[in-house]
């Protein structure tokens, strides 16, 4: 192999190790915590050997040298951040990935004609100011005064925090990239699923990032004493709920397909009014989740399951009003990154498959500037944003010699 699989595993579990002690495996955006794992990395980029810095939009560069700098560069990376009591590769296999295949592309003597940038994109997860992919989005201008002025619970604002890790929220033109300004970006990432596990599959080539809804959901009846208040005189605002919840577990179930996943979750039921043990219940909002490739479908399904279900809430005394909260469109993957990956899995005799990707990662963004393309590789029952998410040393082995190859070859197509 050309990469170096036992320092890439070295590299991931150390990292892993900058977590909150009481809550592994934790390490959030804009804490002390993320900064420490930070400093490592940005000593790890200088030791391999790349031209570090943090752009205005607080994402942490460490660029190689092409032999054209006049060619706009390939990027490759992922995020250092992770979900509280997360897992130990969501993210960082993709930041440590990335500066493998720069350090062994010096290592062996290759050159590449592209410039090379590993990225350690800022908190793609959902940070406490309530926004996801912040670094990203400042690449690609999607980042706005709005989100700047976004506060956290003890008031700090998000440009204020952006500051706080060597970001600058008033020179952020400075970080925005436009389009066609990368040759492509790379980003290799456990699937998160089992589809490669269960197939015994080497490597995913991703087809696309699938659309992701959201939408809240008000269900109103009426309150009365429940004591008092007959069953069938009842408009249960709680029982509408759990209608909904039902119905939306049974239509995505019913919609999806191997081919053409479709998920919907209800994750999070709150306001429920007057919330006392002895009331029946007049108010209840939910937030619907839909997601999938397919972007008709998700922008039709709580409309469609909230017709479905009309006669059971009038029935029930209830009526149900909608807000799309809001909603990311599915990013396809580029037709020639996706080529080169599957050419270069086969080259190198690794089975594979094609997938998409129902998870949202820093690609949505990226994609704006240029083409994009993921590896996926197999983890532990599908498990992840848990404690116990896992891989295999030698999966991770296999995702990055992949990544190698594969830079290579979009070096000479792109």
């Amino acid at each position: 192999m050309s990469t170096n699989a036992e320092r890439l595993w070295s590299r991931l579990t150390t990292l892993a190790t900058k977590t909150e002690p009481d809550r592994p495996w934790t390490r959030r955006s804009f804490t002390p915590t993320f900064l420490d794992g930070r400093q490592w990395l940005a000593e790890q980029f200088e030791q391999a050997g790349l031209t570090v810095s943090i752009d205005t939009g607080g994402n942490l560069i460490g660029r190689l040298a092409g032999r054209n700098p006049s060619l706009p560069p390939i990027l490759l990376g992922s995020h250092s951040d992770s979900v509280p009591s997360g897992g130990r590769f969501d993210g960082i296999l993709g930041v440590i990935a990335a500066l493998e295949v720069a350090q062994s592309l010096q290592e062996c003597g290759e050159q590449l004609e592209h410039n090379l940038e590993v990225i350690d994109f800022l908190a793609e997860e959902p940070s406490e100011f309530g926004l996801s992919c912040i670094g990203s989005r400042a690449l690609a201008g999607k980042l706005d005064d709005t989100m700047l002025a976004a506060t956290r619970a003890d008031g700090t604002t998000l440009g204020e925090a952006l500051r706080g890790v060597g970001g600058d929220p008033d020179q952020l033109d400075a970080a925005r990239r436009g389009p066609n300004s990368i040759a492509g970006f790379l980003e290799l990432h456990i699937e998160q699923g089992k589809t490669l596990e269960t197939r015994q599959l080497d490597i995913g080539v991703v087809t696309g990032i699938a659309a992701i809804r959201r939408t809240r959901v008000a269900v109103t009846g009426r309150a009365d004493h429940a004591g008092q208040t007959p069953m069938r005189d009842r408009a249960d605002a709680l029982v509408g709920a759990a209608r909904l919840i039902d119905g939306a577990y049974r239509a995505a179930l019913a919609a999806s397909t191997p081919d053409m996943p479709l998920v919907a979750t209800i994750g999070r039921v709150e306001r429920i009014r007057p919330n006392a043990a002895n009331a029946v219940p007049a108010y209840v909002e939910l937030l619907l989740e839909c997601r999938s490739a397919d972007e008709a479908a998700v922008a039709t399904f709580c409309d469609d399951l909230v017709t479905r279900l009309a006669p059971e809430f009038e029935q029930l005394g209830l009526t149900i009003d909608t807000e799309v909260v809001s909603h990311v469109p599915a990013t396809p993957c580029a037709n020639t990154v996706q080529q080169v990956i599957a050419e270069t899995a086969q080259a190198l005799g690794k089975s594979f498959c094609s997938l998409p990707s129902g998870a949202g990662h820093d690609g949505m963004f990226v994609s704006h500037l240029g083409p994009f393309g993921m590896i996926f590789v197999p983890c532990l029952d599908g498990r992840s944003h848990t404690p116990e998410e896992w891989l295999e040393p030698e999966q991770a082995a296999i995702g990055v010699e992949v990544m190698y190859e594969t830079v290579k070859r979009l070096d000479r197509v792109l």
